[in-house]
């Protein structure tokens, strides 16, 4: 028996301690509710939990962002509500301007309004603003470009140039594009005398054009005022049923390996060229000069033009005497039979007129001078297809070479081509980019871009309806379906926003119920558990008792 040292005493003492500290875990997450109160309950409980936490509190906040981010679209398509009320008053004044029953007093007092209406959608782009910043971007681009002489020709080609002249080429050659792409494009390249606009591609197996440019140069192609395009004689729709006819000629037939006076003759021929013809006739290059050209295949010069069209005149003239379609058999056959020449076309669908190439070379050459000084060429005619020095029929003025579809207005206006814009000619309104944070990561983010809506920005600031009611409705009509998109797309927004708040919402649940999996106590647990603490507790104090007092035995042994 020893006294020195009691071990069942400090047994029992280091048992009774490690019960206490257990009972006082078992306390603390009873009284927090969480398992994990520090790092020495679960350290890796509590990085996970750590994140779990920061997740949760994201997702709540990015619910807060969207219900805010809402609230500014709402306000910014309220607006754009506001505008398109607008417009469709000064659209409606538009149709009113545009009857002849009105006076010049009238149409005034409906430009007065309009321009009242005009002012007051800028007021609202300006000042509309959503806790201070404003919602639209405040710039000068225009949807109609910046540039109204680029405006005026696309306005042109969209509302009837490219698709009468199609039109006109089927009905006149027989031939018609693929379906290949047409890429408009607008060049500013110089002013004194150039290329105005051409046609341009690259050539591919079985003599066909691919990737074809319809090149517009700005500063040669003046802009049109009137629906002809112009002043004669240079009218800018007949300059794009030019180049249209060796856009459809280079997808429908063998078009590299045709003459150039072929193809420019056929281009002249399709809206007429007798003044060009008469000038070069009578005092340019003379008939020596034009024939020179036509056998040297050069079309350098204007005489190698009025060579060709009076070439493809006289071929016309020829085959419709046989009891053929004149030009138009030469033109169905070559699109007809693939990779075919003008030399078999010559031989096969002239009616007997011609043997082939080299004969219509000689015929023309020797009947050029009868040919040419018997057509009347001083008379108002610009049209050779139909037109009364070729067939006797109705002379075609320069203003009916095509027609203005007044109101029509179409991206794509062509049937046998796909037409691509630029983005420099359709223009735009510039724009406002807000990003707004949907998400508790970073670049969960919503990127909505709000343009200007200004009169500027719409392209309805130069609006007249005194004069040009017509293309009023037109340029109103181009602002109510740009206005149109861009609330498409705020809507779009909207629900975007809806799912992003959704999923934010369910993303929190669902962490939340993880981190509760992780870092809660389990309440029935730990009160079982600590029931088991306390009775080891009361055990514990009672035996600690027990062994404080063995060496008490010792003192039995002295006194016995």
């Amino acid at each position: 028996m020893r006294i020195a040292s009691n071990p069942y005493s400090l047994n029992t003492q280091r048992h009774l301690d490690q019960t206490s500290q257990g009972m006082a875990r078992t306390l603390q997450r009873l009284s927090s509710g969480l398992r994990v109160n520090n790092a020495a309950d679960d350290a890796a409980g509590l990085a996970i939990g750590s994140r779990m936490e920061a997740l949760i509190r994201g997702e709540r906040q990015s619910v807060r962002n969207i219900n805010d981010a809402i609230s500014m679209v709402q306000v910014t398509e309220g607006a754009m509500g506001s505008i398109a009320e607008s417009l469709q008053r000064v659209r409606e004044l538009a149709v009113q301007a545009a009857s002849d029953s009105l006076s010049t007093s009238d149409r005034a007092a409906l430009q007065e309004e309009a321009g009242a209406l005009l002012q007051g959608i800028t007021q609202v782009s300006q000042h509309t603003q959503f806790n201070g910043k404003q919602v639209f971007a405040q710039t000068t681009g225009s949807i109609g470009g910046d540039d109204p002489n680029i405006r005026a020709v696309v306005d042109g080609l969209r509302l009837g140039w490219l698709e009468e002249a199609e039109t006109l080429i089927g009905d006149s050659f027989g031939i018609y594009g693929d379906g290949a792409s047409l890429t408009v494009n607008v060049t500013f390249t110089d002013g004194a005398g150039g290329v105005a606009a051409s046609v341009s591609g690259v050539g591919a197996p079985g003599g066909k054009v691919t990737d074809q440019f319809l090149n517009i140069d700005m500063a040669d192609f003046s802009p049109p005022n009137l629906p002809n395009g112009g002043n004669a004689p240079f009218y800018n729709d007949r300059i794009i049923a030019h180049e249209m006819v060796h856009a459809v000629m280079g997808r429908s037939m063998n078009f590299t390996a045709l003459p150039n006076w072929f193809k420019e003759g056929a281009a002249e021929f399709i809206h007429g060229a007798d003044e060009r013809l008469s000038i070069d006739y009578n005092g340019g290059a003379g008939l020596a000069g034009m024939l020179a050209a036509f056998n040297a295949d050069s079309v350098a010069a204007s005489a190698g033009y009025s060579a060709g069209y009076a070439a493809l005149r006289y071929m016309h003239d020829e085959i419709k005497a046989t009891g053929g379609k004149g030009v138009k058999d030469i033109m169905t056959y070559l699109s007809a039979n693939a990779g075919s020449t003008l030399d078999q076309a010559l031989a096969n669908a002239s009616g007997g007129a011609f043997a082939g190439l080299a004969d219509f070379g000689t015929q023309f050459n020797a009947a050029a001078a009868g040919y040419i000084a018997g057509l009347n060429l001083t008379n108002a005619d610009t049209g050779a297809i139909g037109g009364l020095d070729a067939d006797g029929g109705a002379v075609k003025s320069a203003i009916s070479v095509l027609t203005d579809r007044g109101t029509q207005y179409s991206e794509q206006p062509l049937t046998s081509f796909q037409l691509t814009w630029p983005g420099g000619i359709t223009g735009g309104t510039g724009a406002q980019q807000m990003a707004f944070q949907v998400g508790a990561a970073s670049k969960q983010t919503i990127n909505v871009s709000v343009g200007g809506v200004s009169a500027i920005n719409l392209g309805v600031d130069g609006v007249d309806l005194t004069n040009q009611a017509t293309r009023a409705i037109v340029h109103v009509d181009q602002a109510i379906e740009h206005l149109a998109a861009e609330r498409a797309k705020l809507g779009g927004v909207m629900s975007r926003f809806d799912m992003a708040t959704q999923a934010a919402r369910l993303s929190e649940e669902n962490t939340s119920a993880a981190r509760s999996r992780v870092m809660d106590a389990d309440f029935a647990q730990e009160t079982a558990e600590l029931t088991r603490k306390q009775i080891l507790q009361q055990a514990g104090t009672a035996m600690l008792a027990q062994a404080n007092a063995f060496p008490n035995l010792a003192l039995q042994l002295l006194r016995g």
